[in-house]
Formats: structure tokens, sequence, C-alpha cells
């Protein structure tokens, strides 16, 4: 048993392979931590994404009902904007 592994370890070529599989995983500028690193920040941005479409849709429905309802964009105007009409007063009350 001993034999087998004094003989393994005299193999050049597997003295070889385990100091680049070591090269590899711990010193090289793609090494396995940076690799996990970059797939955590991947599923992040994956997410983002699908926020920021999820968004996109919602205003684009929004925009949709202040192009076509004249009553809509009016609410949106008063309640964004604080805009009014003529001889009217607007109070704005903070929580």
């Amino acid at each position: 048993m001993m034999r087998k592994i004094l003989i393994s370890i005299k193999n050049k070529y597997l003295i070889a392979f385990a100091i680049f599989l070591v090269f590899i995983l711990f010193f090289d500028r793609n090494d396995f931590f940076v690799q996990l690193e970059r797939k955590k920040e991947l599923t992040e941005l994956k997410q983002s994404k699908a926020y920021y479409e999820a968004e996109i849709e919602k205003n684009k429905k929004i925009l949709m009902e202040l192009e076509t309802n004249a009553e809509a964009l009016e609410k949106f105007a008063r309640e964004k904007y604080f805009l009014k009409k003529e001889n009217e007063d607007v109070f704005i009350i903070q929580e």
C-alpha cells in the first residue's frame, strides 16, 4: 500500500496535474472563489432585471391609461405635481 503511494508521488504527470489544479483553484485570476462570487452577482442581477422588467410593464400600463383617459391624466397631475384649476386652492397635508 505504502509502495503504491510512493510510486504515485514519483509520477511526474500526477505531480504536474496536482500543481496545475492548485494553481487554478487558488492562484489564478479567475480562481474558484472568484467564480462563486460572480455566480452570486449574476443571480442578483437576474433578480434585479426581473424587478425592473415588472416596473416597466407597470409604467407602460399607467402611460397607456394616461394617454387614453383625460380624467386619469388630470388625477395624476393633481396628485403628483399638485396642479390645480382656476379659482381652486390646493392644501398639501403631510403625514
